[in-house]
């Protein structure tokens, strides 16, 4: 599984065949979480550093521009659906 990649992180690196793959393993299941998945869990990373909604979900609308797949753009109100239902 992604030997191509592997091969490169062990030549540009100095990682052994394992631990790239390790690394690679770790970075997909990173960006395998959802958008939703993504912005809840954010969101309560944000408010556990005592940020307010108001800032949380206008940091969350511009770190998601920053995801690896971007995501369709999501409004606040789309945003504050996501975490509140």
């Amino acid at each position: 599984m992604h030997d191509e990649l592997v091969d490169h992180l062990t030549r540009s690196t100095a990682l052994g065949r394992g631990e790239a793959l390790r690394v690679i393993q770790d970075v997909l299941a990173y960006f395998d979480e959802t958008t939703e998945e993504y912005v809840r869990r954010r969101h309560r990373e944000l408010q556990a550093q005592g940020l307010v909604n108001t800032a949380i979900f206008e940091r969350i609308e511009a770190d998601l521009k920053y995801r690896a797949v971007a995501p369709p753009e999501l409004s606040l109100r789309q945003l504050r659906r996501i975490v509140y239902g």
